[in-house]
Formats: C-alpha cells, structure tokens, sequence
C-alpha cells in the first residue's frame, strides 16, 4: 500500500451493510393461485367432502382432462382466493357426501384450510366461506367418469 492508501492504526470496525435481518430485506408476494391451490388441497383432505366445485365447473374439468394436454384435476377448482400483504380471504364450493353432517363438514374443511394457509403463507385467514352446492347420493353416476356419448 502506499502512503495515501494507509489504514489508520487502531481496531477495525467493520462496515455494516444493509443492515438488520437478511430475511426481513426485500418483500415476499403470494399469488392468489397460490393460496387457492393449499385450500383447495386441505378442503379435499377432509372426509365427506366429495368433490370442489359446482356441477358445470366439474364437468368442463372433466372433459379438459380428456383432452390431449389439457392437464391433471386443478386444485384451485372450486376455490377463489383474495390475498393481501399480510390478509387473505376465501371462498370454496364444496360437494358433499351424503348422510355427513353438512354443519360437521364445514366446520372441519374451515379449520384444514385455514390451519394450512396460514402455517405455509404466513398470511392471515381472516374469513373462510363455504357453499355447499350439491350432495353426492351414494348410487348416482359420476358426471366425469361417465362415457363419453360420442367418440
């Protein structure tokens, strides 16, 4: 080093840069999908829920599902996700089984959804509303896996 270029003598002190906890600089964003795939996965796991979704949006799942790359079952159908900074609310369409307890069922799809959103997002649920549209019969056919009438 040369003359100019000398450090002072005495201790070091080190420069600090940026400043408080790396995980707190910058922002993290959760899409609504995102929110809408986790409730819609918690509300499928709760028994005598049978399916998400009304019966038209069922139905068109089914049949893109029959198309050639049209994709899997979506997680998100029968969920629709508002998601803020730090607030989220949701409403799922669920189809029930029946002889469950609708008041039971709710209540437990409530409690899944709202215990894993907010343990993966860290975001607040601040309401869940659920809409039963319909009550699966124990010997009705299904809509998706019906036969196709034409081929």
């Amino acid at each position: 080093m040369s003359e100019s270029q000398q450090m002072p003598d005495g201790p070091r002190t080190p420069v600090k840069r940026g400043g408080g906890d790396p995980g707190s600089r910058g922002r993290t964003t959760i899409a609504d999908g995102v929110v809408e795939k986790i409730a819609g996965l918690a509300a499928r796991d709760v028994v005598g829920v049978h399916a998400m979704g009304s019966g038209l949006a069922r139905t068109l799942g089914a049949v893109r599902e029959r198309v050639p790359g049209g994709g899997k079952a979506s997680a998100t159908r029968g969920v629709k996700a508002e998601v803020g900074e730090v607030q989220t609310a949701l409403d799922l369409e669920i189809v029930v089984e029946y002889g469950v307890s609708i008041a039971d069922v709710a209540r437990a799809v409530r409690e899944n959804v709202i215990s894993a959103v907010e343990r993966m997002t860290s975001l607040e649920v601040v309401e869940v509303n659920i809409a039963v549209s319909d009550v699966k019969l124990p010997d009705e056919e299904e809509e998706e896996e019906a036969e196709p009438r034409i081929q």
